[in-house]
C-alpha cells in the first residue's frame, strides 16, 4: 500500500510541475509581445509624439519590422485593458 501511495504522490507531483511549466511559458509569451510593442514604439514613436531614434535608423529597421508592426496593428485593434489582462494572466479574480 505504500507504494499505491508513493506512486499517487509522484503523479500528483508531476502534474503541479506540468501545470508550473505552462504558467511559465504564458508569462514568457506575454512578455515577448510586450516587449515587441515597446520596440515597435520607440521606433515608430514620432507618429504618436514620442521621442524617437533619427529617421535613417528608423528607415534601415523598418524592413525587419514586420512582426512588430503586425502586432502593433493587432494590439490597436483588439485594445483591451493592460492591467486586466494581467489579472487575468496570473488568475487575479
Amino acid at each position: 500500500m505504500s507504494r499505491k501511495i508513493w506512486e499517487s504522490i509522484q503523479e500528483f507531483l508531476r502534474g503541479v510541475e506540468q501545470s508550473f511549466r505552462e504558467q511559465s511559458t504564458e508569462y514568457i509569451e506575454f512578455e515577448l509581445r510586450e516587449l515587441e510593442n515597446v520596440f515597435a514604439l520607440l521606433l515608430m514613436g514620432s507618429f504618436i509624439g514620442l521621442p524617437s531614434p533619427p529617421t535613417t535608423l528608423t528607415i534601415r529597421l523598418l524592413p525587419h519590422m514586420a512582426r512588430e508592426l503586425y502586432v502593433m496593428q493587432r494590439r490597436a485593434e483588439e485594445m483591451d485593458d493592460i492591467l486586466g489582462e494581467l489579472a487575468g494572466l496570473f488568475d487575479i479574480t
